[in-house]
């Protein structure tokens, strides 16, 4: 086993699938305690069945229920014994046009997307401050930086979190705490193949995607872990306020 974060309490949410599974598991290595946050009850059972670890903890929460959260970040403290960092994974897409968008579907992307995160990170800051420092990884997306047709409420979503990421990571310094987005591209996930469940060709979509980035490809979640493990560990400790575009040159190509 390596060392990067042996003795580190870390917090993920969204973490039962995809880019969140990925960091979890790439943080196990690392040698971390993990509280594993996710809507998706049986999911999240099924990763802590398969991965069996006496240093991972599961916790179902919607994060846009602010009560809930703020119950469930205390529940993980209790078990991790503090936090000296998280990663804001949790995130939802949404495919329509602005013109024939239903409030609540701008509405509920906005929640899950950018408010949630901020309620996590509020709940958590207290016990981030007072472990003398940390981390905060939010991912957002490239759709955050370089914007998609017909993801209106979702392009928003992510631009918002960007920004409040990089004007928390100015509070958030005083206290020796660190703030960065990653701003993952296409990624092989459950979320990024129900994008296109509703295309009329599925097949001719995904090369439209696929053709949109430089190294010709799309990515496995373990390498957007592998960016959110570098800002979470002592490599990335002159980091702070950046959002790391990890799209294969989506967002130049």
């Amino acid at each position: 086993m390596t060392s990067e974060l042996t003795g580190r309490r870390l917090l993920v949410t969204g973490a039962a699938r995809g880019i969140g599974r990925a960091t979890v598991e790439c943080f196990l290595r690392e040698g971390a305690a993990v509280a594993a946050i996710d809507s998706d009850e049986f999911e999240l059972n099924r990763m802590l069945s398969e991965l069996s670890s006496d240093k991972l903890f599961g916790f179902s929460v919607d994060v846009a229920d602010s009560l809930a959260v703020s119950s469930i970040i205390i529940g993980a403290v209790n078990a991790l014994g503090g936090i000296d960092g998280l990663v804001n994974g949790a995130g939802i897409d949404l495919v329509a046009d602005l013109e024939n968008m239903a409030l609540s579907d701008w509405s509920r992307v906005i929640a899950v997307n950018l408010t949630g995160p901020m309620l996590v990170v509020q709940a958590a800051y207290p016990f981030l401050k007072a472990a003398g420092g940390g981390t905060i990884v939010n991912v957002s997306s490239g759709a955050g930086l370089s914007p998609l047709k017909h993801r209106s409420a979702y392009c928003a979503s992510k631009a918002g979190l960007q920004m409040m990421s990089k004007a928390l990571a100015i509070e958030a310094a005083t206290f020796g705490i660190r703030v960065n987005c990653v701003c993952p591209g296409a990624v092989e996930t459950e979320l990024f193949r129900s994008s296109l469940k509703d295309a009329s060709d599925a097949i001719a979509a995904r090369e439209e995607i696929r053709a949109r980035y430089a190294l010709n490809r799309i990515a496995e979640p373990h390498e957007i872990a592998a960016a959110i493990l570098w800002l979470t560990g002592s490599a990335s400790s002159y980091v702070t306020g950046t959002a790391i575009a990890v799209d294969g040159g989506r967002t130049f190509h």
